[in-house]
């Protein structure tokens, strides 16, 4: 008999995914009407996301305040504002654009699935945004039973404390939990947490990731 009370998803890179960041750059250069090279484009995403990750700027709290989010995003979003101004504030709009992140090829029909059952559904996210907007977007957060986000509740991934309050928010034991991402480092937290684990490959949006293994496990297939 299948013991799976309880299913925890990730959010980015799990259920949904967004177009990468220098796609994004040159879609956004092009609506406010100055066409760039995918070599331009580029080399500004790296440089955002190696600003992102410098010791420095990690000493920000982004993910476990809104306030930090959305300050130190737009700052970083405003190296770009050097060659086009203003380019960095619709990238914050673009990389926050509920409609802009996408379901993979299995998702919905996964939340479906699983929700169908009755098992409950969990969302962890370590996040400094209210990812619940990409959800209502589609008509999706009926399906989901709680939203569980760093930002929210003080915790960030790896660490154990938001993989149990999750299933303390589903009224599941970790050993009767599922906790499916893709972070081979923030995910895998929930192993060390009790619970058991699914990760998949980073793929582009829309791709088939592999999610719909998490709806075989619960209905013991």
């Amino acid at each position: 008999m299948n013991d799976v009370l309880g299913v925890l998803f990730d959010f980015g890179g799990t259920l949904f995914a967004h177009d990468p960041l220098a796609a994004t750059i040159m879609s956004t250069s092009r609506r406010l009407g100055t066409e760039v090279t995918s070599q331009w484009a580029e080399a500004l995403a790296d440089r955002v996301q190696s600003a992102a990750h410098t010791a420095d700027e990690l000493r920000h709290p982004r993910d476990l305040d809104d306030r930090v989010w959305r300050q130190r995003w737009h700052v970083l979003y405003a190296l770009a504002d050097d060659e086009i101004p203003g380019l960095g504030a619709e990238l914050y709009g673009a990389m926050h654009d509920p409609l802009q992140w996408q379901p993979y090829a299995a998702t919905v029909a996964t939340l479906q699935r699983v929700h169908a059952t009755g098992v409950p559904i969990a969302v962890v996210s370590n996040t400094g945004w209210d990812v619940r907007t990409v959800f209502a977007a589609r008509d999706l957060q009926h399906l989901v039973h709680t939203f569980v986000l760093s930002y929210e509740v003080g915790a960030v991934k790896p660490s154990p404390q938001i993989f149990h309050d999750a299933c303390r928010a589903l009224h599941v034991q970790p050993a009767h939990a599922l906790m499916v991402g893709d972070d081979p480092v923030a995910d895998a937290g929930a192993v060390r947490a009790g619970l058991r684990t699914l990760l998949l490959p980073a793929l582009p949006p829309g791709a088939a990731n592999g999610v719909e293994a998490a709806a075989r496990i619960v209905t013991g297939e």
